[in-house]
């Protein structure tokens, strides 16, 4: 069972590669954009024929699920999508390890939860982890320009990263407190958001008819992207949360950065430098403090009941 796992994050792992390469092909603001809308629609027309009876319930709270959108969909992938034109694969998915420790801040200043002494140990090993790779500037990273000694595109991903955690907060907001289908809400948000970046596309984005210079490369990235990301990840993430302690899925989320960089390596030919084996080292140790309450007091596997509710 354990090994689902590690596919899971080697899945993720290699969503960046693929859209690597679909950047080739097409634009940042298109790309996502149309990979977004087609898989929103096509999660809502499952979930309507699935169960009509539930499906118009979840569209209340459209305020919120419109921030979901704005920030989760359109803001995070437009922002890691541009970043990644410059960056390598790997560094771009590793940038996103900062996710844990950005969370646990937002939760510390929004929800008032408490952070203990081996935690913030951790928060701050972790966060020493990131200057090795971010002080270390790839082939590519000076087109995008600087500020002071971070590229633009490292401060893109970092704000995709920013945008994520708070994506996930409103996500957690609607399924744990209002009652929301995650599926359904999901859905919506990357419809309204596919179609914000869409429009931005059709405004700041050369459409002859559309931006992609190579169709069948640019729609087996982008249908790739949607079967890996949207539909086998997230119910896969959801099957295993029911065996796996969340603790530990987050913990284990850490290898996404080593299957990246394998992949890179492989099949873009990008080099594993030294920065980054010592930021993922320090970052891991970061980790291991920063998760070890929790990793002490929970069992690894959660228990399943013998029999379900019927």
């Amino acid at each position: 069972m354990i090994f689902l796992v590690f596919l899971l994050y080697a899945l993720f792992g290699s969503i960046f590669t693929i859209a690597k390469v679909g950047l080739e092909y097409t634009t940042p603001l298109f790309f996502v954009g149309s990979r977004m809308f087609v898989a929103g629609i096509c999660i809502l027309t499952y979930a309507y024929f699935k169960e009509p009876t539930k499906f118009w319930s979840n569209f209340r709270n459209g305020s919120t699920i419109l921030k979901l959108g704005f920030f989760n969909i359109y803001l995070t992938n437009v922002f890691e999508f541009w970043g990644l034109q410059y960056l390598t694969s790997f560094k771009t998915c590793f940038i996103y390890s900062l996710s844990p420790f950005l969370s646990a801040l937002f939760s510390y200043f929004i929800f008032s939860e408490r952070l203990t002494s081996r935690k913030w140990l951790g928060f701050a090993v972790g966060i020493f982890g990131f200057v090795p790779i971010l002080m270390a500037q790839g082939q590519g990273e000076d087109l995008a320009g600087q500020l002071f000694v971070f590229s633009w595109a490292e401060l893109s991903v970092l704000a995709a990263t920013i945008t994520s955690v708070y994506g996930w907060i409103l996500l957690r907001l609607l399924v744990n407190e209002k009652g929301h289908s995650p599926f359904i809400v999901n859905g919506l948000s990357m419809v309204f958001g596919g179609a914000l970046a869409l429009l931005h596309s059709f405004f700041t984005e050369a459409w002859d008819p559309i931006p992609v210079t190579e169709f069948l490369p640019f729609a087996e990235a982008a249908i790739g992207l949607m079967i890996i990301s949207n539909f086998i990840c997230y119910n896969l993430y959801g099957f295993l949360l029911k065996r796996f302690s969340a603790t530990f899925m987050s913990f284990a989320g850490f290898t996404t950065p080593v299957f990246a960089a394998l992949n890179g390596f492989i099949f873009l030919n990008e080099t594993i430098t030294l920065p980054f084996v010592f930021s993922m080292v320090l970052v891991f140790a970061g980790l291991t403090v920063f998760y070890q309450d929790e990793l002490q007091k929970e069992p690894l596997f959660q228990k399943i009941p013998e029999k379900l509710p019927s």
